[in-house]
C-alpha cells in the first residue's frame, strides 16, 4: 500500500545557480535559425488577415488585422525556430514587454524571447516569455485593428489559423503528458483539464508489481476494467492518449520482482497489449534500481520491447542533482545498444527552500545533455533531442517552490533546445489548496491548471 508521495526522487547535487543564470542569459542571444518554415496567411477574427500596416519594413511598424488581399505584407513564415516572419523581419512584442496590452510590431530578427511564438493545437499564438496570447485589440475585426498580447482567454479574438506543414517535425503532442495519478485523493477529470488547457496526453502513474512479475496499477488494481481503464477510455474518447508509467517512489517494482530480462519484457508487453500503446515511461526513483543487476535487466528488457514494438516511444525518467544526473544508467544503456526517445530528469528535491528552481532546472538539463552526448557520441542538438524535463509544480517534498514563472523559464529553454519531453508531477497538484491531502494541490497561489497551460504551449 502506498503511504507516501509516489513521486519523491532523492538524488542531490551541489553546483551554484550562477552557472544556470549564465545559461539563461545565453538563451536570449541565440541567433534566429534558418529552420524549416511553413508559409502563408494567418487569419483570425472575422476571417481577416494578420497584416503589416502599409506594408512597411521599418522597425516598429504596427501589426494589425486587415482584409486578406494576397500581398507580401500578409505572407508569414512560421518557423521551427519559434519565429513568425514577413518582409524579412520578425513578429515582435514591443520592448520585450510581458503586460497585457503590449502591442506587437515588426522588428529586425534578433533571437530574443520577444520574438518567440508557439502555435498551439487550440489555435492560440502564444509568446512563452509573457505567457500571453496574440490578441485582436477590443475584440473587433475592423480593418486596422492593432494586435497585442493579452492573457489567454480562449475568446475568438485570440484564435488564429496559421500555416503549417513546412516546419520540421517536433516530438509531437505526447511530449507534454502531465502525470495523472488515480491512487488516492480526488484525481481531476482528464477532460476538464484537456478542455481548459489543450493538453492531449497524460502519463498515468504507476504500474507496479503485485509482489510477483505481474503488472498492476499501484500493485493492486487490475489493468483492465477498473478506474485506470476508464481514464484511458475517457482520454481517448476526447481525442487524446496515455503513457503508462512503470515505477515511481513507492511500492514493489517489476524491475526487481521479475527474475530475468525476458520476464520483465513480458510484463511490459502485457501493459502495451492491454491498451495498444504508443509510448511507455520507466520512472526510476527508488533504491530498487541501485542494483547493477536490476539496471541491466531493465536495459535488456527495454531492448526487447523496442525490437518487438516498432515505433513505440520509450521514455526513462529519473532523478538529478543540480549539475545533472548520475550517468551510470545512461552509459550502461549506450554500451548495450539501447537508445531511448528521452532520458528525462526530475530536477527538484535538491534540498532547501529559497532557490531559483527555473535556473536550477536549466543547469541540471545542461548536465543531462552532456551525459547523453558523451555516452552516445551525439552532437549537442542530437543529445538535446533525446532528453527531457519532468518538473514538479508548486511546493516540493523538500520545501522548494517551483512557480508558474519557473515553468515559463523551463518552457523557453525546452523550445530553444527542442527537448523530446516536457512534463511534470502532477496534474493532480495543478490547483490551489483547499485543505486537501498529499498530491492534491500545489501549495502555491494559482488558478486551476495554470502549470498545465504553460507546458501545453510546447511545440518541440
Amino acid at each position: 500500500m502506498i503511504s507516501a508521495s509516489p513521486r519523491r526522487p532523492a538524488l542531490r547535487g551541489a553546483l551554484a545557480a550562477t552557472a544556470a543564470a549564465a545559461l539563461l542569459t545565453g538563451l536570449g542571444a541565440l541567433p534566429a535559425q534558418a529552420a524549416a518554415q511553413a508559409t502563408g496567411t494567418i487569419t483570425g477574427l472575422g476571417g481577416k488577415c494578420v497584416d503589416v500596416a502599409g506594408a512597411g519594413t521599418a522597425n516598429g511598424t504596427a501589426v494589425q488585422l486587415y482584409d486578406c488581399n494576397g500581398t507580401a505584407a500578409q505572407q508569414w513564415n512560421v518557423g521551427a525556430d519559434g519565429t513568425i516572419r514577413t518582409l524579412g523581419k520578425c513578429l515582435d512584442v514591443a520592448s520585450g514587454g510581458t503586460a497585457s496590452g503590449t502591442r506587437t510590431q515588426l522588428w529586425d530578427c534578433n533571437g530574443t524571447a520577444a520574438q518567440q511564438w508557439t502555435v498551439t493545437a487550440a489555435r492560440d499564438i502564444v509568446n512563452p516569455q509573457a505567457d500571453k496570447c496574440l490578441d485582436a485589440t477590443g475584440n473587433t475585426s475592423a480593418n486596422g485593428t492593432p494586435l497585442q498580447i493579452w492573457t489567454c482567454t480562449g475568446a475568438a479574438n485570440q484564435k488564429w489559423t496559421a500555416p503549417s506543414g513546412g516546419a520540421a517535425p517536433g516530438p509531437g503532442a505526447m511530449a507534454v503528458a502531465p502525470y495523472l495519478y488515480n491512487g488516492w485523493g480526488s484525481p481531476p477529470s482528464p477532460t476538464t483539464v484537456m478542455n481548459a488547457t489543450g493538453v492531449k496526453w497524460f502519463t498515468l502513474a504507476f504500474v507496479l508489481s503485485n509482489g510477483y512479475c505481474n503488472p498492476q496499477w499501484d500493485g493492486s488494481r487490475p489493468l483492465t476494467g477498473g478506474v485506470d481503464q476508464q481514464t484511458v477510455n475517457t482520454v481517448r474518447a476526447a481525442g487524446g492518449d496515455v503513457i503508462p508509467s512503470f515505477g515511481g517512489w513507492s511500492g514493489n517494482k517489476l524491475e526487481s520482482s521479475c527474475g530475468s530480462a525476458g520476464e520483465l519484457a513480458n510484463a511490459y508487453q502485457k501493459v502495451i497489449n492491454a491498451y495498444g500503446l504508443k509510448a511507455i515511461d520507466i520512472d526510476i526513483e527508488a533504491a530498487a534500481y541501485d542494483s547493477p543487476t536490476v539496471q541491466q535487466r531493465t536495459v535488456d528488457a527495454l531492448k526487447t520491447v523496442k525490437a518487438n514494438n516498432p515505433g513505440l516511444k520509450v521514455y526513462v525518467t529519473f532523478g538529478s542533482g543540480q549539475s545533472g544526473p548520475d550517468s551510470s544508467l545512461i552509459i550502461r544503456a549506450a554500451a548495450a545498444g539501447l537508445t531511448v526517445d528521452s532520458w528525462t530528469i526530475m530536477p527538484f528535491n535538491f534540498g532547501g527552500a529559497g532557490q531559483n528552481m527555473g535556473q536550477l532546472t536549466v543547469q541540471a538539463a545542461e548536465g543531462l545533455k552532456t551525459a547523453v552526448k558523451n555516452a552516445y557520441g551525439y552532437s549537442d542538438d542530437q543529445a538535446f533531442r533525446h532528453t527531457g524535463i519532468s518538473s514538479m509544480n508548486g511546493i516540493t517534498d523538500n520545501a522548494e517552490t517551483v512557480t508558474v514563472a519557473d515553468f515559463r523559464t523551463i518552457l523557453a529553454y525546452a523550445q530553444q533546445r527542442h527537448l523530446a519531453r516536457l512534463t511534470f508531477w502532477s496534474v493532480n497538484r495543478d490547483r490551489p489548496c483547499t485543505g486537501g491531502g498529499a498530491d492534491t494541490c500545489s501549495g502555491v497561489s494559482q488558478q486551476p491548471w495554470d502549470f498545465t497551460r504553460v507546458f501545453a504551449q510546447y511545440a518541440g
